[in-house]
């Protein structure tokens, strides 16, 4: 197996995303591995924004969030998983499990000791993040959850998720660049290509190929009991406090899946509901972030 490293100078024209990389390379169980996150606000925050994206985006993806939740005094840490932005990107598809990706999650916050986190979600960043409170609660206070599930395997995957894994499957070489300005028309050209930088060609894209296909779709599905257990804590154990917001434009994750993840999450309250954010509600997240930590009291 080869471990592609996307080479820095794509990265010279990233628009509104000036925070500069920091990268570990001792995750236990991956080391020799590097792994990318921003860091932003100060190191001894009272409090941690642990913001973990999706498929096929990057740590760029909450650049309009970061600022508004580093200006409240915390800290900010948004990682890119291995095969996407600045991380390494293992050119062998079969690399990428979704035991292996929550494995990573685990081995970073403890590696970085992050304590009393608010776990900022969405898309993969929820499938594998809501899974993690439960193995370590002590270090996990809030949620902020948007357009994400669990991936419990015991329930059909909908016709929107089973067109879109389709889609992928037939176009392995996608062009991330066209598919975000697609999805998010208000995005600038530059922008749009700041989220195609990571993937020069499709040896770069193992990660984002593979995702699809990682949604638990039957019970015994690596990652399907991993799930239910998560699903069953998040109803059961969780004391947390939990702000949920919608992209009601979203044909795959969008009211009705949200809906039903927000009675699995204990004291999850009404979500606010973003009437024009689609899938990567992100885009629209400036909003988000503040109506976040009023609804949280920060």
């Amino acid at each position: 197996m080869e471990v592609l490293r996307t080479p820095e100078e794509r990265f010279a024209q990233l628009p509104g995303f000036a925070l500069s990389p920091d990268y570990i390379d001792d995750l236990a169980g991956f080391a020799g591995l590097r792994m990318q996150y921003v860091d932003a606000g100060p190191r001894d925050g009272k409090r941690v924004f642990l913001c973990l994206h999706g498929q096929p985006t990057w740590s760029y993806l909450y650049r309009k969030m970061i600022p508004v939740f580093a200006a409240s005094g915390a800290r900010v840490v948004a990682p890119d998983l291995f095969g996407f932005g600045r991380s390494d990107k293992p050119d062998d598809d079969a690399w990428y499990t979704f035991t292996r990706h929550r494995q990573s999650l685990l081995a970073f916050v403890e590696r970085l000791d992050l304590r009393n986190v608010t776990l900022v979600v969405q898309d993969w960043g929820g499938l594998l993040g809501l899974t993690l409170p439960m193995d370590i609660p002590e270090r996990v206070s809030r949620l902020l959850v948007m357009n994400t599930a669990l991936g419990t395997g015991d329930l059909p995957l909908g016709e929107g998720f089973l067109a879109w894994r389709a889609w992928a499957n037939a176009n392995p070489d996608m062009d991330v660049a066209k598919l975000m300005k697609r999805t998010c028309p208000q995005l600038t050209d530059a922008e749009a290509a700041a989220y195609g930088a990571p993937f020069p060609d499709a040896r770069y894209k193992g990660g984002v190929r593979r995702f699809p296909n990682l949604v638990p779709d039957r019970p015994d599905a690596d990652g399907a009991e991993l799930s239910r257990r998560a699903r069953e804590w998040l109803r059961n154990e969780w004391r947390g406090t939990t702000f949920m917001a919608v992209g009601t434009k979203d044909p795959v994750l969008g009211p009705p899946v949200m809906a039903y993840l927000r009675k699995q999450i204990a004291g999850c309250p009404e979500p606010f509901m973003h009437p024009e954010a689609g899938h990567f509600v992100q885009e629209w997240g400036g909003e988000i972030a503040s109506r976040a930590l009023a609804a949280f009291g920060d």
